[in-house]
């Protein structure tokens, strides 16, 4: 029998493992320790909670190019800008210098009185509320400590933010009821100024069809004309003749195209108006929706009052004669609501007042 003491084998044994792991272990520098802390850190925070998901993530890896987008639109908003009102003055000029003068030697005194009346009416409408849309600030939340109730934090401004505010990333602020950030207004769509943007949008394209269908069959006959003097020999047309075709051309094709996409804009954001929410708020119910619908829920939008309720809480429409003097007519009435609380019309009765 070999005698081996107990106490003596684990004195062994705990010296073998402590030089064991004297050999395998790595002293790095304290720079390299604190570093590899940080990315720790980082790889973390991605992570750190329950509500991050593949959004937060997304946001985060391509933040580089997110910045770069907004950078460039930030900049070039004036350029479109200046596109609107060349594009808009051009359409004009040419309909005073080369239709009118026709409509005056064709036409009958009633649709003479007809196209002077709307087509001024319609201009004077898309001139005003384009550039109310792009002067008026769409409303910010304070920047100083206040009562007013807020939903949560902008990660951004590290400031409270109030029911339907978001942050914009071109503008750098918080917007209050943001709709988009608007490159051909170089603002943004929020609470003061989404009433001007719909209406630009939409006399806009009421001015558009008006031009295109009005215009039609002028278009027709300078097409087959230009056609014409490529295909066969033609009779010589003067200058004026050639500027004349090319001009009528040129305005058909440029109010068609836009009548086109900015009607298809203009419907979606009327639809969006029925419902009482705006571009943001579409995509974050649509969220709301499934989230609930997997509990065996249903949301229900808190702002939407009905489809008639809601367009007369967006046009400020409080007496019948406003669908007139608000909305047929130049208009600088204040929306409801200051865009910082809501609790505009918690009622579902009728808003018009007899």
């Amino acid at each position: 029998m070999r005698w081996c003491p107990s106490p003596l084998l684990h004195l062994v044994r705990c010296m073998l493992l402590r030089s064991c792991a004297r050999k395998g272990r790595i002293r790095l520098p304290l720079c390299l320790k604190e570093r590899w802390a940080y990315t720790k850190v980082l790889s973390r925070s991605l992570y750190f909670s329950s509500l991050t998901d593949s959004d937060v993530v997304f946001d985060s890896v391509f933040e580089p190019v997110f910045w770069s987008v907004d950078y460039v639109t930030r900049w070039f908003g004036l350029v479109f800008v200046c596109l609107v009102v060349i594009l808009t003055s051009t359409v004009v000029i040419i309909a005073y210098a080369v239709l009118l003068p026709m409509v005056l030697r064709t036409y009958s005194a009633g649709w003479i009185v007809w196209h002077i009346c709307y087509g001024h009416w319609n201009l004077v409408m898309i001139a005003f509320h384009y550039y109310k849309a792009t002067k008026t600030s769409p409303g910010h939340p304070p920047t100083v400590k206040s009562d007013i109730p807020f939903v949560s934090v902008c990660k951004k401004c590290i400031m409270p933010k109030p029911a339907r505010t978001h942050h914009c990333g071109i503008c750098n602020r918080c917007i209050l009821k943001m709709d988009h950030h608007c490159p051909w207004l170089n603002n943004c769509v929020g609470h003061f100024n989404h009433r001007y943007f719909f209406s630009f949008c939409l006399f806009m394209t009421l001015g558009c069809v008006y031009t295109s269908i009005s215009g039609r069959n002028l278009f027709l006959d300078a097409y087959n004309t230009l056609e014409t003097k490529f295909q066969t020999p033609a009779p010589s047309y003067s200058f004026l003749d050639k500027l004349f075709n090319k001009s009528i051309i040129f305005v058909w094709v440029l109010t068609s195209t836009v009548a086109v996409s900015l009607g298809a804009l203009t419907c979606w954001h009327a639809v969006l108006i029925s419902r009482g929410e705006t571009s943001i708020e579409k995509h974050i119910n649509g969220k709301e929706t499934e989230r609930h619908a997997q509990h065996g829920q249903i949301y229900r939008n808190p702002f939407n009052y009905g489809k008639l309720n809601n367009w007369k809480i967006f046009l400020g429409v409080e007496r019948k004669r406003h669908w007139v003097t608000r909305v047929l007519l130049p208009s600088e009435h204040r929306p409801y609501s200051d865009g910082l609380t809501w609790d505009i019309y918690p009622g579902k009765k009728d808003v018009i007042l007899v």
